[in-house]
């Protein structure tokens, strides 16, 4: 049934016609919602540091955090002091939590283990995604480091946060799927939605009109044990690859054009929890398993000498990233 649904989001089937009443539902909330907003009836909080949001229309992973991170690591290279907020989604804190190189991926999520992994920076994950703005601003002053920007990891439909960009990532194989809303289609709201965006960025593929295109570039195989690089040819290696992000045939088909031909495929859900016998299971005595850093960063306590993870990083046309300085700036001084 999923991989119908799958399926038929990427090329509509008249069965999901059966799904017309709830799209209607969710079409009406979601548009009352908006009108809420827009007529003040619901309030918007801006917090006192300037917030750009990076999210997307679409259920599933398109690669934001690649992007946070690349955005980060930019402002960081300028001189900016700069934080994250995210959701936390697959973690059990049900607060706001602070997130730093000690917490647990089971606890405050995978995504935000793996940003302050890869960038050192200040962080905070919860719900209500206004109060992770507002501790992460308070943790910064007690430390004497007041926050320049804030970045927030997904929260592009979260209106009660006021931002000051948006930064939309588009899956460049998948994009909008067939187009319609849940649950008929793979949309959480129309592609009326780029027009107020500071950037829409398309993940692989062929970047549309408007659209800056981003290229994950693999980096080097990485130990999941000891982080330390890994200096093997896989494409003369046995080995089993595995992917629990929201979209796992990207990871695999990125082994594929590295020329690395495995024995056995395997995804799983989006931020599920891995457990040592079910991982170890996956490989023989003579097999490494390959994975995603997204993986690696649940699994690093138990994991095994034969595990690697491929780190990616988002890279853009020169042109790009001076467009996104320029706005930086331009956000930087209106404050």
């Amino acid at each position: 049934m999923k991989r119908f649904i799958e399926q038929s989001w990427q090329k509509f089937h008249p069965l999901m016609l059966v799904f017309l009443p709830l799209w209607a539902l969710y079409w009406l909330v979601t548009a009352i919602r908006r009108l809420c907003y827009r007529l003040g009836i619901k309030k918007t909080l801006r917090v006192d540091v300037p917030l750009i949001i990076i999210g997307n229309l679409t259920v599933g992973g398109n690669g934001k955090t690649p992007v946070v991170v690349w955005l980060v690591k930019l402002m960081q290279k300028l001189g900016y002091n700069v934080g994250v907020i995210s959701r936390g989604y697959g973690g059990s804190n049900q607060g706001v939590l602070l997130v730093d190189q000690d917490s647990k991926s089971d606890v405050c999520g995978d995504e935000p283990t793996l940003i302050v992994n890869q960038t050192g920076c200040l962080m905070a994950v919860g719900r209500d995604r206004v109060s992770a703005a507002q501790t992460l601003i308070q943790h910064a002053n007690s430390l004497g480091k007041s926050l320049d920007f804030i970045v927030s990891d997904d929260g592009l439909q979260h209106y009660r946060l006021h931002r000051d960009a948006e930064i939309i990532v588009i899956d460049g194989e998948r994009r909008f799927g067939n187009g319609f809303l849940l649950p008929m289609g793979p949309n959480r709201e129309g592609q009326w939605r780029l027009k107020g965006a500071m950037l829409s960025i398309c993940n692989g593929a062929q970047a549309q009109q408007n659209e800056a295109l981003m290229t994950l570039t693999p980096q080097q195989w990485r130990s999941v044990k000891t982080n330390e690089i890994i200096d093997i040819d896989f494409r003369q290696q046995s080995a089993v690859a595995m992917a629990g992000i929201g979209y796992p045939q990207r990871f695999f088909d990125t082994l594929t054009q590295l020329g690395i031909n495995t024995d056995k495929n395997i995804g799983f859900a989006d931020h599920q929890h891995y457990e040592y016998e079910q991982l170890t299971a996956l490989t023989q005595d003579a097999q490494w398993l390959l994975m995603t850093e997204k993986d690696a960063v649940k699994c690093r306590e138990f994991a095994q000498n034969n595990w690697c993870y491929l780190p990616v990083a988002a890279t853009f046309e020169d042109e790009i990233e001076q467009k996104i300085i320029e706005k930086l700036e331009e956000i930087h001084h209106g404050v």
